[in-house]
């Protein structure tokens, strides 16, 4: 079953452009399947460096003229190059082909962003264009259901469809948004299963580390601190390695789109917090496979954590889709107030505060200082604000 992507309308804009098109994004988001589906009518051809006898097909014909390789490649309208992140000279050998002017447009395909646009900085500056594509959004999932039209409103939806929508809702938060668990039929297999394939495929080689004990732990850390203000002091402290190689963990799990760090919005540096960032998963469902606690409970004891975990990773896919057009922040007053989501559009700043259950909140301190109205998200009201 193919679910619906709102990045295809992003993909449609890049038809019109001669640039090579990157498409980032974590494994098993559903790069390649949204590929597929969007050149399904055109004559494309698919090579995936993860898998030997391609990856050697592609270093072989890399060896000849670009007229060449197009021709062994069978001519295609469209050349799509999967994991490209696996070959180092991946950008290299593209840029050759694309400077020559093949007449195939190129497309790659990468679960790291790091190595991919570490590689591409300077051999495709210029001769790119990006999209990321995130886990699915709460949109994305609810117009896969079967009772859901398009001639619905998000407000008629919450009306007409409360309960399948609380269901719908519970899983995503409970299990994540990843189209494999979105769909299969053993979610927390999946998950499990999944939240392996991140460690040993993308974290540990890409970035070489040999103390996998290490990595564990620290997404241990993470995964029970999650929405809190990360120390990085407390974190080196707790598992006995340096404050720069914990670092260096957090960068890692952030490029291969395990975690992203929130920072403190600040414009009076003696009166409000500005250097702390909280620490958040982009999927609930790995953060819950890491500590292994599937409980479906709407009462389990961190359903808040998980909420705001899930309502602001909603933000920020949102955002990876729009080009990153916002900025998201939390805050905090040095005297104890605090508001869980400040989002930044230019000038524009709006404020939510997020909460499982409840339907009144004070935030008269943020309120009277930035002129701005805190509005709450509560799990009565999932569809998150455009």
């Amino acid at each position: 079953m193919y679910i619906k992507r709102e990045a295809e309308s992003n993909l449609k804009k890049w038809l019109s452009s001669n640039k090579i098109l990157l498409v980032l994004g974590a494994r098993q988001v559903g790069k390649t399947t949204l590929m597929e589906h969007f050149l399904q009518d055109k004559k494309a051809v698919f090579v995936n460096l993860d898998i030997a006898p391609e990856k050697a097909k592609f270093l072989a014909l890399s060896s000849l003229s670009p007229m060449e390789v197009i021709k062994g490649f069978g001519e295609p309208d469209f050349l799509v190059i999967d994991e490209a992140q696996r070959l180092k000279e991946t950008s290299r050998i593209v840029k050759g082909w694309y400077d020559f002017g093949i007449a195939s447009k190129i497309i790659l395909l990468g679960s790291s962003s790091m190595n991919l646009l570490n590689q591409s900085a300077e051999a495709l500056t210029g001769r790119n264009e990006k999209i990321f594509l995130p886990q699915l959004n709460f949109k994305e999932i609810v117009s896969a259901q079967s009772w859901y039209s398009d001639q619905f409103s998000p407000e008629d939806l919450a009306v007409k469809f409360s309960e399948q929508i609380k269901g719908v809702l519970l899983q995503s938060v409970i299990y994540g948004s990843y189209p494999g668990a979105i769909l299969s039929p053993d979610k927390e297999s999946f998950l499990l299963n999944l939240a392996a394939d991140y460690l040993l495929k993308d974290i540990l080689q890409i970035g070489a580390l040999k103390d996998t004990e290490k990595i564990f732990k620290l997404l241990e850390l993470l995964a029970h601190q999650v929405g809190s203000e990360a120390s990085v002091n407390e974190l080196s402290t707790n598992l006995g390695i340096s404050r720069l190689t914990v670092e260096k963990y957090l960068e890692l799990l952030e490029e291969t789109f395990v975690i992203f760090r929130l920072p403190a919005f600040s414009t009076n540096q003696r009166k409000e917090i500005s250097k702390n960032k909280k620490i958040y998963f982009w999927d609930n469902g790995i953060r819950n496979a890491i500590l292994k606690e599937f409980s479906f409970s709407p009462m389990r004891p961190d359903i808040g954590k998980l909420w705001e975990n899930w309502v602001i990773s909603e933000f920020a896919k949102k955002n990876l889709l729009s080009g990153k057009k916002i900025s998201l922040y939390f805050w905090r007053s040095k005297s104890g107030s605090e508001v869980d989501l400040i989002v930044k559009e230019n000038e524009k700043i709006s404020a939510f505060e997020i909460k499982w259950n409840g339907n009144k909140i004070n935030k008269k301190a943020f309120e009277n200082l930035y002129k701005t109205k805190v509005k709450l998200i509560n799990s009565s009201n999932p569809f998150i604000p455009n």
